[in-house]
């Protein structure tokens, strides 16, 4: 791999912003993601390369470790940041085209739930991943779903929900949503559901966490 994008995944992994960021410690004074992307930008790496094999891999790594409990979210927000000023600088090229990215994903929290932390940490992780993302916020019914899906065609859907109370929404929703548009795939994740819950609803898939996430929307793309 190109040194510069080992360092860009390094940053990305490890939450360096730009050479004036203290965090982490260990690369104070170092540069961050904002210099390392403009830089291999100048030297003619391309675009796709960048994000494909700088940018990505960084956050995979962030994603795994907060799997397996060796990070949490505040070092996951500081890897989004990173991720977030470097394709500040590739954004550009996704409006040209040349930066090419397939399918969308639609994600939100079911109606009646408030809760955004799990929608956001794979909002983030998704950052700059093979496909687009719609982003709805919190207490969505299977209207906004479903309009989003006419405006997406051929998009995944994401349900989350935190509490017990709104599992029962995310059922009706995955109906509705199947019933409106045939086909779509649904997955869905939270903190008491489960791969039986999955099933029962009529779901397509199931993600403890948001890492799962991005590998079932990574190998979805790639089919």
């Amino acid at each position: 791999m190109n040194d510069l994008l080992s360092k860009l995944s390094e940053c990305v992994e490890f939450g360096k912003i730009n050479l004036a960021s203290p965090y982490p410690p260990q690369m104070k004074g170092q540069e961050g993601a904002d210099e390392i992307t403009r830089k291999a930008l100048d030297e003619g790496v391309t675009p796709q390369d960048i994000l494909t094999n700088g940018l990505m891999p960084g956050m995979e790594k962030v994603g795994i470790k907060f799997r397996e409990n060796k990070v949490f979210v505040p070092q996951v927000l500081m890897s989004a940041k990173a991720m977030s000023t470097a394709m500040l600088h590739l954004k550009p090229y996704f409006v040209t085209g040349e930066v090419k990215q397939k399918g969308t994903f639609i994600l939100g929290t079911v109606s009646g739930d408030l809760h955004d932390i799990g929608k956001n940490l794979v909002s983030m992780m998704l950052e700059g991943s093979k496909g687009l993302k719609d982003d709805l916020g919190t207490d969505v019914g299977s209207e906004k779903f479903i309009n989003a899906l006419k405006e997406h065609p051929g998009a995944t859907v994401g349900l989350s929900a935190l509490l017990t109370t709104t599992m029962g929404n995310m059922e009706k929703i995955t109906k509705d949503i199947k019933a409106a548009v045939p086909g779509v795939t649904v997955t869905i994740g939270g903190a008491p559901v489960n791969n039986d819950f999955c099933r029962k609803i009529g779901a397509d898939h199931y993600s403890p966490d948001p890492q799962g996430v991005v590998e079932f929307l990574n190998s979805k793309l790639a089919s």
